[in-house]
């Protein structure tokens, strides 16, 4: 019932995104375990695995647009939210390694085994029970936003100050994680992967679920974040990022709202971590330097900035860029990457999809009605 109320919602955008998103979720995974390989129509499980990267991306880009597009908090930190969770899923699949690992120990990896841990850490009880890793996934990431959106949306931090904090956040959590003492597998972080849930990480069927449940993760994401600016509370995000001032002065609690986006964006980029994990099979303090918070913001303004369909677009189009050219040209990526930001923002300020929106709401010519002649005075 909720569900059908909200597509019900949806406008053009989203309904061809949310039918697009659904064909592929369903005919990837059929093509790649249906058809033999010398089939032409048969996907790889290769391009499978790059596909549902692709699609965690996307819901870490929607997951920045909602708080960004909607509500004017440029973030600089959501890779921190994205590796929490990734760390949150990481840990739940070395613990399912037990003796099967290099030193056979049952219990500790094999990382603790060579640095001489003596017993697990207390940080890493409970993440043999997938249940537990589940939601730490949802809290981690959603505590450290919590408790960094009530200190800085109380201080009235805004704009670019914002922004350099959210930066600096990230970097504190880089630096923390590459310590070995942190106890999280230092600089090489946590691989080796062998089950999730009883299942093979590397089966073929294992990759097609996970790309399934990639491509779920980002409807129910993208649906969330829709009823979320299409309700009252989205009509007063929007206020708060257009006037701030003039909305706090009009009575509301601005660092509410702020507060509620914030949290709820970074479980949204933790869930988009947890899925991007199983499906690399490593992830390492290098999720969160802040050049990924920034390649994020990268997407989402060229997709189009307050879309939601457009940030996860941009999301999908820049990173099948990346794929393309550090496999044909690894020197000139970066180069293009700034080239792309730079352009979009001098000639596609809206991004692609907020220009095609404004020029469809533009009217005709033929539509405007002409404007009656005056009669000449007597």
């Amino acid at each position: 019932m909720i569900t059908l109320r909200l597509l019900s919602k949806l406008d053009a955008s989203g309904r061809i995104f949310l039918a697009v998103l659904a064909a592929v979720t369903v005919l990837v995974p059929v093509l790649n375990l249906a058809l033999p390989p010398e089939s032409p129509f048969h996907v790889p499980t290769y391009a499978m695995s790059l596909l549902g990267k692709y699609l965690c991306y996307a819901l870490l880009a929607v997951a920045l647009d909602l708080v960004w597009g909607y509500c004017g908090i440029l973030s600089l930190g959501h890779g921190a939210f994205f590796a929490l969770g990734g760390y949150a899923m990481g840990m739940y699949l070395m613990r399912q390694i037990g003796p099967r690992g290099v030193y056979a120990h049952p219990v500790l990896p094999d990382f603790m085994v060579f640095l001489n841990w003596q017993e697990l850490p207390l940080t890493w009880y409970g993440f043999q029970h997938f249940p537990y890793a589940a939601l730490m996934v949802l809290l981690a990431p959603g505590l450290l936003a919590f408790v960094f959106g009530w200190f800085a949306f109380r201080s009235r931090v805004t704009g670019v100050y914002l922004s350099i904090i959210t930066q600096a956040m990230t970097y504190a959590l880089l630096l923390a994680f590459f310590r070995n003492d942190m106890g999280f597998g230092g600089n090489n972080g946590l691989t080796d992967f062998k089950d999730i849930l009883g299942f093979s990480v590397q089966a073929q069927s294992t990759r097609a679920a996970l790309f399934a449940a990639s491509g779920i993760a980002l409807a129910l994401g993208y649906m969330l974040a829709r009823a979320m600016v299409n309700s009252a509370y989205g009509k007063v995000l929007i206020a708060i990022r257009d006037a701030e001032s003039r909305t706090r002065f009009l009575g509301y609690r601005v660092e509410r709202f702020k507060l509620l986006a914030f949290t709820v964006s970074a479980c949204m980029a933790g869930v988009a971590g947890a899925l991007y994990v199983p499906q690399v099979g490593i992830i390492n303090p290098s999720e969160f330097a802040p050049a990924n918070s920034i390649e994020a913001v990268i997407w989402v303004a060229v997709g189009g900035r307050g879309t939601l369909v457009g940030a996860a677009l941009g999301a999908v189009l820049v990173n099948f860029g990346k794929t393309w050219l550090t496999g044909a040209l690894p020197e000139v990526w970066l180069f293009a990457l700034g080239a792309l930001f730079i352009l979009v923002t001098l000639f596609l300020p809206k991004g692609i999809v907020g220009t095609l929106q404004a020029r469809a709401r533009r009217p005709k010519a033929a539509d405007v009605p002409a404007a009656p002649i005056a009669e000449p005075a007597r």
